[in-house]
């Protein structure tokens, strides 16, 4: 995890810290506190074959009114975002768009949410087209940390 939030291509549109600046332990804390508040969060992907870490996937709160990050409990208008994050090295080989859809499908079928979205900025053109092949519709934009941001709604 270290690896991808230090590089700053792949921490371009998730405003990211500095290089550097990324404090792994306090990350997977906030990740693990998540899970505990929510019964969900996200999921580590690694390749089948060798084990290799190739990113993350999983499960996010965002309070609508704000679109701060939150839980179901504490978010005056809670929504469940769908979200994806991998090393640049593992980028146009599809793991984003089969881990995303593996995801999204525990998110109906198991953690049971009614509607699930993907927060993306409108310049990520990689997950833009990730959304697209999940099947997601971008319905408005809204501004997260400073810039345009498509919401993707993400078909039953």
């Amino acid at each position: 995890m270290r690896r991808y939030a230090s590089d700053p291509e792949v921490m371009r549109f998730l405003g990211g810290a500095p290089e550097g600046a990324v404090d792994a332990a306090a990350v997977v804390e906030r990740w693990l506190a998540r899970w505990e508040a929510n019964g969900f969060g996200q999921l580590v992907v690694v390749r089948r074959e060798d084990g290799c870490f190739l990113g993350r996937s999983g499960l996010l709160v965002w309070d609508r009114s704000t679109w701060e990050q939150s839980t179901i409990r504490d978010a005056a208008e809670p929504e469940v975002e769908l979200g994806w994050t991998f090393l640049r090295e593992h980028w146009g080989n599809g793991y984003a768009t089969e881990a995303a859809s593996a995801a999204r499908d525990w998110a109906w079928k198991t953690v049971g949410v009614d509607r699930l979205i993907s927060l993306v900025d409108l310049e990520n053109v990689r997950s833009i087209r990730v959304a697209e092949r999940l099947g997601a519709a971008k319905t408005e934009t809204v501004t997260l940390k400073g810039r345009p941001t498509g919401v993707w709604v993400h078909p039953r």
